[in-house]
């Protein structure tokens, strides 16, 4: 190839990244600092008349952490593991045309309405909800193998005593009413292994 084809093909590269990466940090900010209509806390307060403002807040949040997520798995499907972040996503498609200018801006792409899901048994999960545990771990340095925390979307109906909500435990030796939240990222158990905590990969140990 010509040196000065070579050049231009290799600057092309170089820009066409630069932009990507550009693009993509600007959707994260816009994400972060989106302000949602304000009726979708009092939809979601409709439904959960027990929660206060700053719980509502604290929904808010979460559901910016999950489109955050969204954004960062690349088209790939994202399960949605809190009961009451998605009832304020549901609210939030309701506004047909701001939800779409959102999205524009946000993914590039209408997102879709994934419906809230959680592990088909307390210690084995489906690729949308592992995927979602690997990403919000992620988000706030977890380590999603073995976590000294929950974070917020798996967190947050305990935390807000939402009754039909999805209950995570850190404590996989009480699972009787929760999910045990350690074996999310891995497909059948990760007592002494070690498993990639990448999005790309499905865990440790055999198939779900």
């Amino acid at each position: 190839m010509n040196i000065g084809i070579f050049l231009i093909v290799l600057v092309s590269m170089f820009w066409g990244v630069f932009a990507y990466k550009k693009k993509r940090k600007a959707q994260l900010v816009f994400i972060g600092t989106y302000r949602f209509n304000s009726v979708i806390k009092k939809k979601v307060a409709n439904k959960y008349p027990h929660l206060t403002d700053q719980d509502l807040m604290l929904v808010i949040d979460g559901l910016k952490d999950y489109l955050t997520i969204c954004n960062q798995a690349n088209k790939k499907q994202v399960a949605m593991p809190s009961q009451v972040v998605d009832v304020a996503w549901h609210e939030f498609i309701l506004f047909t045309k701001e939800y779409q200018q959102f999205c524009d801006k946000a993914f590039g792409r209408f997102l879709h309405h994934t419906p809230t899901e959680a592990m088909k048994t307390p210690t084995s999960a489906q690729e949308g909800i592992k995927r979602a545990w690997r990403l919000a771990c992620a988000r706030e340095s977890i380590n999603p193998i073995h976590p000294a925390k929950l974070p917020l979307l798996f967190a947050i109906d305990a935390k807000l005593n939402i009754e039909d909500g999805f209950i995570y435990s850190l404590d996989c030796q009480k699972t009787s009413s929760s999910y045990c939240a350690s074996h999310i990222g891995c497909s059948s158990g990760c007592v002494g292994s070690s498993c990639a905590s990448g999005d790309g990969g499905g865990g440790c140990g055999g198939g779900s």
